[in-house]
């Protein structure tokens, strides 16, 4: 092994193949079309989104559930480990991602909400929920596209489930009903489901990081980690990516009428939106480079940091409001407006990373996202 691959090894990089599949070259294109054939089949197919959103099981999204597992699994799968202690150890990663996730986050999207939605309490209470719930799914693919720190990322997601449980109840009450009061703005009554926040932690992380586990530590003992990494992984690979686009084309599905019925209400959302993740990503990926994190720990930090839960925050905000609610319709708007820009924002990853982090093995050569690799 080189000077190089060694270190990269050593600090959570990973090999970048050359050949880049047909899925993976035209990414941003798969990944738009799944939005456009969502919103269009939601639009224009009567009684689809009642129909997908009938089949629940403890509150869950039945469908919703199974794209997000497909997608989750291949990820996890990959992750290694038995170097979970390179993570754990790090201080300053741990500390940062947990200020950007719980202090800045939640913050930065309370101010955005009243600035931007002062006359639109609904839509400005969906957004402060929206910030509140931190993205346990789909960072893990966003990390993989961008070449992040597989094992960083796991830990992190762990860690903010647990604040999840644990905090989301309090800080909803503190950004609802304590600060508006404190500031004389108008305040919101909201008593949220623990168990909604714990359902959607068990099954969103706990089953496909313990599937991902069992698959990755009984791989190697039977078949050795060669195997496993180059036979194994190259075939679940393109699963990961087979379900992002089932669970875009659901999601969209499912909300596809709330949405193209009420565009000037969307755009009025998108705006805040947009500057919270763009800004969010460009904050903590500064951040992690002020502190002294390298490409593939910084870009971790920087996705969990900017992505958001949309299925906790859309089951809360129709548990506590109801399905035909203006918060309700917020949490729907997160992901129209998420999925794209943050996967504009992996390029933007791949393409400032070699100028932002000089010298540093964990950054990929190749500025094409792959996430079959």
């Amino acid at each position: 092994m080189s000077t190089t691959a060694s270190a990269a090894a050593q600090t959570g990089a990973r090999p970048v193949g050359q050949e880049m599949s047909f899925l993976d070259r035209w990414l941003a294109i798969w990944i738009l079309a799944a939005m456009a054939v969502g919103l269009l089949l939601g639009r224009f197919v009567p009684g689809l989104d009642t129909a997908l959103d009938a089949v629940k099981i403890g509150g869950i999204s039945v469908p919703i559930a199974i794209g997000l597992l497909v997608m989750m699994y291949p990820v996890l799968a990959k992750v290694r480990y038995d170097e979970m202690h390179r993570v754990t150890g790090d201080r300053k990663l741990l500390i940062l991602s947990l200020f950007l996730n719980w202090i800045v986050g939640p913050a930065f999207m309370f101010t955005l909400a009243w600035v931007f939605l002062p006359d639109l309490p609904e839509f400005r209470t969906g957004l402060i929920i929206v910030g509140l719930a931190r993205c346990i799914a789909m960072v893990f693919i966003w990390n993989d596209l961008a070449c992040g720190d597989r094992e960083a990322a796991a830990v992190l997601v762990a860690i903010n489930s647990v604040f999840q449980v644990v905090a989301f109840g309090a800080l909803g009450w503190f950004y609802l009903q304590v600060l508006p009061s404190w500031l004389g703005l108008e305040t919101t009554s909201a008593q949220f489901s623990v168990w909604a926040i714990v359902a959607s932690v068990l099954v969103f992380l706990g089953i496909p990081l313990l599937a991902g586990y069992l698959t990755r530590t009984l791989g190697e003992k039977v078949k050795g980690r060669q195997w496993y990494e180059e036979s194994f992984l190259p075939t679940i690979g393109p699963w990961a990516m087979y379900g992002l686009l089932f669970t875009i084309v659901l999601l969209f599905a499912m909300q596809g009428e709330a949405i193209t019925s009420q565009p000037w209400d969307v755009a009025r959302m998108a705006v805040p939106l947009l500057l919270y993740f763009v800004l969010m990503f460009a904050i903590s990926l500064f951040a992690s480079k002020a502190v002294g994190l390298n490409y593939a720990k910084s870009t971790s930090v920087a996705f969990t940091a900017s992505g958001n839960n949309f299925e906790l925050a859309i089951a809360v905000s129709i548990g506590t409001f109801g399905i035909t609610s203006g918060q309700a319709l917020a949490g729907v708007v997160g992901p129209l407006i998420e999925v794209p820009v943050l996967v504009g924002l992996v390029y933007v990853a791949l393409w400032a990373g070699p100028k932002l982090f000089r010298n540093d093995p964990t950054v990929p050569h190749r500025r094409t996202p792959d996430v079959s690799s």
